[in-house]
């Protein structure tokens, strides 16, 4: 079955170590995310610009409009949504993780009650990822 909504992440604190967003669904706020810092880099970039900004596992994802997928992850043993085609990226997720180092591009969800991190993130995972 697939279910068309519009999942927007709102980047709203750019750091030099982590970019710290909120997630809506279909304009309904739902949580915090952690990802990566924010490079600048868009989706519609090309490529090999794209690379020379990006440092692998340190770098949020181009922005852009994406289509997102449920897929089973290997490293975490369950499904989980997949950001996909997303230039320059591969296994991009929307997971579990509190601080920078656990990101590699991925978007964290959580409560940005602590700089730099998201906390409760199993728990807002569990209440967000199944409205997606």
């Amino acid at each position: 079955m697939v279910r068309i909504m519009e999942i927007l992440l709102k980047r709203v604190a750019r750091k030099t170590e982590y970019t710290i967003g909120k997630l809506y669904i279909d304009g309904v706020y739902q949580c915090d995310v952690l990802e990566d810092t924010d490079r600048g880099l868009t989706k519609d970039m090309p490529l090999d610009e794209l690379k020379k900004k990006k440092v692998y596992g340190k770098t949020a994802i181009p922005t852009g409009k994406y289509q997102v997928a449920w897929t089973y992850s290997n490293k975490f043993k369950k499904a989980l949504p997949l950001i996909m085609n997303v230039p320059g990226y591969e296994g991009i997720r929307i997971h579990s993780g509190n601080v920078p180092a656990d990101t590699y591009g991925c978007l964290l969800l959580g409560e940005n009650k602590i700089v730099g991190k998201v906390i409760n993130s199993i728990k807002t995972c569990n209440i967000v990822l199944p409205k997606i």
